[in-house]
């Protein structure tokens, strides 16, 4: 038998059962023994081309309404494309916020505070850092020679900026409007953030840090007396960004409340009559000793900005401090809804007391 006799048989042998074939007497090296059995293994497929995956099914799509603006493509915290050269100033100003409106610019329920930057360095570019806790409105102005390349200004409630070029790119950064940036307010205690965040936007630290006082800051050189400054033709007012259709805040929107009808003034005869009450409620039977003496008779509620509400009505923002105000609420009329701040209110459907001034009466 030849040998190509004997490897025709020997492959037909495979085919059919699996069987090895003898090796050929002469002339062919054996394959080595693994390779063989691994081929006796191995199934033999029909040659052909490979069968091809069917196609998806794209599911039906339909238009998606959704208002794209250009501010929602520009979101990020970075001043693209911003050059600063090596002389620039990173000066930063602020304060916990500036002077107080009587007006809201946000729905966070404080009144806005107005701030206003004087800045003087004609021998260097400068950036600023503006910061404020409360909702604010920057103004900004600057001496002759003084270039501003670029602002950040940031805070916790809302803040807007006033009298910049238009080509001064600015940045916004807030707790409130959730922005990728850190926020943060400028105060002397809040100096160990300000350098991070300065390199991360600038790429180089603060050179100095201005505290605002009474809603003012001068930034950069000392500004001599007389000196003359511009701002923006553009410049609006602070209370251009006042929120539609919103109410007054403080001391004004009391007095707004008394010319709408909400309120009015109260006088000693309120003050006399919540103390009638109270009375009156400490003679109802209660499970209480006696005291030696008699009860102490309970005190004249402060009189200073006392109102009386007169039907349902939303207490305007801002009312703290000195802005405070005193409240009483006759039987029938519902309590006022928004922040008593700092204020105190006597409720006559209750006989109960609200405020930073109850015990005091």
């Amino acid at each position: 038998m030849t040998n190509t006799h004997s490897l025709l048989l020997a492959l037909a042998c495979l085919a059919m059962t699996g069987c090895l074939p003898e090796a050929p007497s002469t002339g062919l090296a054996q394959a080595p023994a693994a390779t063989a059995s691994v081929a006796a293994r191995t199934p033999i497929v029909a040659s052909g081309p490979a069968p091809q995956p069917a196609a998806p099914v794209s599911a039906p799509t339909k238009p998606f309404a959704f208002a794209a603006d250009a501010a929602s493509a520009t979101a990020g915290c970075a001043f693209t494309g911003l050059q600063l050269p090596p002389s620039t100033r990173i000066y930063a100003a602020g304060a916990y916020g500036g002077s107080r409106q009587d007006f809201q610019i946000d729905q966070s329920g404080h009144e806005a505070t107005a701030m206003r930057v004087a800045v003087n360095q004609p021998d260097a570019p400068v950036v600023l850092m503006l910061g404020a806790y409360e909702p604010t409105v920057w103004s900004v102005g600057w001496t002759p020679g003084t270039r501003i390349l670029a602002v950040l200004v940031s805070g916790y409630h809302r803040q807007e900026i006033t009298g910049l070029p238009a080509d001064v790119p600015v940045r916004t950064s807030t707790y409130d409007n959730r922005s990728r940036c850190e926020y943060f307010y400028v105060a002397p205690k809040n100096a160990g953030k300000l350098n991070p965040i300065a390199r991360r936007m600038f790429g180089r630290p603060v050179d100095m840090l201005y505290p605002a006082q009474g809603g003012e800051v001068v930034v950069g050189s000392p500004l001599p007396a007389g000196s003359a400054l511009v701002t923006d033709g553009s410049a609006r007012p602070a209370s251009a960004f006042r929120l539609p259709n919103s109410s007054l805040a403080g001391p004004a929107g009391l007095e707004q409340g008394v010319r709408d009808g909400f309120l009015r003034e109260a006088d000693a005869s309120d003050g006399a009559a919540w103390i009638a009450a109270r009375r009156a409620r400490q003679h109802a039977p209660v499970d209480a000793p006696p005291i030696a003496g008699g009860a102490p008779a309970p005190r004249m509620p402060s009189m200073f900005r006392a109102y009386v509400v007169l039907k349902a009505y939303t207490l305007p923002a801002g009312l703290y401090g000195a802005n405070s105000a005193t409240f009483f609420v006759p039987k029938g009329v519902p309590r006022p809804t928004g922040k008593l701040g700092h204020s105190t209110l006597y409720d006559f459907n209750t006989v109960s007391c609200a405020g930073v001034g109850c015990g005091m009466e």
